[in-house]
């Protein structure tokens, strides 16, 4: 079919190489933290897997189906909040905690997918906006954990009662994993029928219809994998800042996750976890020096948009025309 974005196929093996090869990056980066003994890098190398795997997964979205989401970041307050809300129940196993995250994450996305997708374009990248600004004042409302001031966790979560998350290392190697997992299934699904399915209704959905064939199903449990896989990264924050507050699930979060994925490419998936280090690099340089970093960042977008003027441009069009 003419137009589809579809590289050609490769073994399930080459799709190995460059989630391994940055998996085994942030790995030496941690070993060489514990080795140096340097306190704050594991919390920084933590936070910034957390955030690379929520980028990861907006660049699922963007890459595979063309959804710009500026909502994304309700399926990561949703996952901090479980971890919240469950602790106050006394629950805090990860194994409870960590499928519970994805599912309620999963089902918001899902939820609101049915309404958002029958939208295209601007409209798409609004009501989605619209949906996660819906819940960042409900979460406000929630006195009972905290209103707009958030509250602190219970207690970080366990694994059959045991602390494996004690320290910001443990839980940069849960980190860490979770990220390599989340690569290697989304390239995996990217790989198979259903990513054909997403690039080609996102090249030229027309023909999909001439076929018969509708993508909606296809999109609906996309956006439901993605706000998931985004959910297991609150599970993941809200361990690590052991506090959980709306602030999560504001609209600049959700903007800071797509320059990430502006900054790595959306060409390939490992491209969001290079954008979350760059985002964390800046943040982290900058900041020390300055309340205005965030300038910094924007002349490194610009750069980053003119190196990357094609793509840029064609996801903007992709957003004016649906």
């Amino acid at each position: 079919m003419s137009g589809v974005p579809a590289a050609p196929p490769r073994p399930w093996r080459a799709h190995l190489t460059r989630p391994l090869v940055l998996i085994a990056l942030f790995a030496a980066a941690l070993a060489l933290a514990a080795w140096s003994g340097s306190g704050y890098a594991p919390t920084l190398i933590a936070r910034t897997a957390i955030l690379a795997l929520a980028a990861v997964s907006l660049s699922f979205l963007i890459g595979q189906a063309g959804l710009v989401s500026f909502g994304h970041a309700a399926p990561l307050g949703i996952g901090a909040y479980v971890v919240l809300i469950a602790g106050e129940y006394g629950i805090t196993n990860a194994l409870v905690l960590a499928p519970l995250g994805f599912a309620a994450a999963a089902a918001w996305s899902a939820g609101t997918g049915v309404i958002a997708l029958r939208t295209r374009g601007v409209y798409f990248i609004m009501i989605t906006l619209a949906f996660a600004q819906m819940l960042f004042y409900v979460a406000g409302s929630l006195s009972a954990f905290g209103g707009d001031d958030g509250l602190g966790i219970a207690a970080r979560s366990t694994l059959f009662g045991a602390r494996f998350l004690r320290t910001d290392t443990e839980l940069a190697i849960c980190a860490i994993a979770l990220l390599g997992a989340a690569l290697l299934a989304l390239e995996r699904l990217a790989a198979a029928p259903f990513g054909l399915m997403l690039r080609t209704a996102r090249a030229n959905e027309e023909k999909l219809a001439a076929l018969g064939l509708d993508p909606f199903g296809h999109r609906l449990l996309a956006l439901a994998a993605a706000g998931g896989v985004a959910g297991l990264s609150g599970v993941l924050l809200a361990n690590q800042v052991e506090y959980v507050s709306p602030a999560t699930m504001n609209w600049h979060v959700s903007g800071e996750l797509i320059v990430m994925v502006v900054l790595g490419g959306t060409t390939r998936l490992g491209g969001a976890v290079i954008g979350a280090v760059i985002v964390m690099a800046i943040d982290e340089t900058l900041g020390h020096f300055t309340e205005y970093w965030k300038f910094g960042l924007g002349l490194v977008i610009l750069f980053a948009v003119l190196l990357r003027g094609a793509e840029v441009r064609g996801l903007l069009r992709g957003a004016a025309h649906g």
